[in-house]
């Protein structure tokens, strides 16, 4: 499992932050997951009333990604699975998408939560889900995450003699 080395989740307070959701719809079950535990870092880090927006698949995440993200979201958490075929669509979805996902937090200054999971079968995507049984729970991994880039962000953008 990728959790190994992982650093200590130690929750602020991020109520301060516009967070948005983008979360794809294939494989609901492993979806219900993710948002769950996006929902759980969000309620950890004092964030209210998130912007859940459901869209088609992991290929369209980064357009909408995009569209929260200058629509003045402080932090965007784009949650999606694709899980791998017998043929290269599995390769190149998940390359279009990674690299609209950067592309849009590089160009917005917005930070992304990459909450995709690439994965080779179902059971790995199961196991990273944050489900009963699950050993990971990347949903609630990629929120943290970008909840703490945007807090490090506000950081970052004060003027030196206001820190």
């Amino acid at each position: 499992m990728s959790g190994a080395g992982s650093p200590t989740d130690r929750p602020v307070d991020c109520s301060h932050l516009k967070v948005a959701v983008v979360a794809a719809s294939w494989h609901e079950q492993v979806m219900d997951g993710l948002i769950g535990g996006a929902r759980e870092a969000l309620e950890r880090y004092q964030v209210g009333g998130p912007n859940i927006v459901r869209v088609p698949g992991a290929f369209e995440l980064p357009v909408v990604a995009q569209a929260l993200a200058r629509d003045g979201y402080d932090a965007v958490v784009a949650l999606g699975v694709v899980i791998r075929g017998g043929t290269p669509h599995f390769e190149y979805v998940c390359s279009a998408a990674t690299d609209g996902l950067t592309r849009v937090s590089l160009d917005t200054g917005v930070p992304i939560g990459f909450g995709l999971l690439t994965c080779d079968n179902e059971q790995q995507a199961l196991d990273r889900a944050g489900l009963e049984g699950s050993v990971e729970s990347k949903g609630y991994e990629a929120t943290a995450a970008a909840l703490r880039t945007a807090q490090t962000l506000s950081e970052v953008a004060r003027p030196v003699d206001a820190r």
